[in-house]
């Protein structure tokens, strides 16, 4: 007797397991899906708000629509300085992190670095610049901007020919639905400036918190082996490589 009901309990365990397992799996789904998203710095062009190997989880729900949901869910519009991770408009499948400069309808301007918006200067502390303004095509056109006479390396085309329409009295007009985003490392940043405004349909969310961050990427790729001895030399090195000063650090 007691050995048909172990029996009989044995084979109601498993779906019971197989049921709890696939909730966790849903759950993970709707998370990652709706609500956070893991996400990794993959240049420079944040320096120093955000480093090369941080790696961030992005909250979702905080840029959203309008519309009813707004009344239950944490949703606010983008405002001037928030970080945003976005799909980059010229290949839609690749993240880009950046901070927002403009909202639409602002007039935007930045002479000899300084960022003017709708004329009046913005306090940026977080800004950083590494290179000198030499009076070059490339320093003028990246620290006096809008410039419509100076075609330089890294500009896209069609924003270049886009921009022209939307530059008044020496200002460009940030247009309905779209932003004018810069990295903090303002001489080593390709955003707005070059390639144009981001979409409000292409923002994905804004950096939560770095969960985890790695000294040195070049270390491990210079590795010998495949990935996953690589992952491997990763994880047996994972106290040297890992930045610990900056391990769960809310994104500001």
């Amino acid at each position: 007797m007691n050995l048909v009901r172990k029996h009989a309990e044995r084979r109601s365990g498993w779906p019971e397991s197989l049921q709890s397992l696939l909730g966790t799996v849903v759950i993970a789904v709707f998370v990652v899906s709706f609500i956070v998203q893991a996400f990794q710095i993959p240049s420079e062009s944040m320096e120093n708000t955000l480093l090369t190997g941080d790696y961030l989880l992005v909250d979702k729900l905080h840029f959203g629509d309008d519309g009813f949901w707004s009344h239950f869910l944490p949703y606010r519009k983008v405002e001037r300085g928030d970080i945003v991770v976005f799909h980059y408009p010229v290949h839609p499948s690749e993240h880009f992190v950046k901070r927002v400069i403009g909202i639409p309808g602002d007039r935007i301007r930045l002479i000899n670095r300084q960022v003017y918006v709708n004329g009046s200067p913005m306090v940026e502390p977080y800004a950083r610049y590494s290179r000198p303004h030499d009076g070059g095509p490339e320093s003028m056109f990246r620290d006096d901007f809008p410039r419509v006479d100076l075609p330089v390396a890294g500009l896209n085309g069609g924003w270049w020919l886009e921009m022209r329409k939307l530059v008044d009295n020496g200002q460009l007009i940030v247009p309905e639905d779209s932003y004018f985003v810069m990295g903090d490392n303002r001489d080593d940043s390709l955003d707005s400036r070059y390639w144009g405004f981001v979409p409000k349909e292409n923002i994905v969310g804004r950096p939560l918190v770095i969960y985890w961050s790695m000294r040195s990427q070049e270390a491990v790729d210079s590795s010998d082996g495949n990935k996953l001895a690589r992952f491997v030399y990763a994880m047996s090195h994972l106290v040297q490589i890992t930045r610990w000063d900056r391990a769960l650090r809310l994104v500001r």
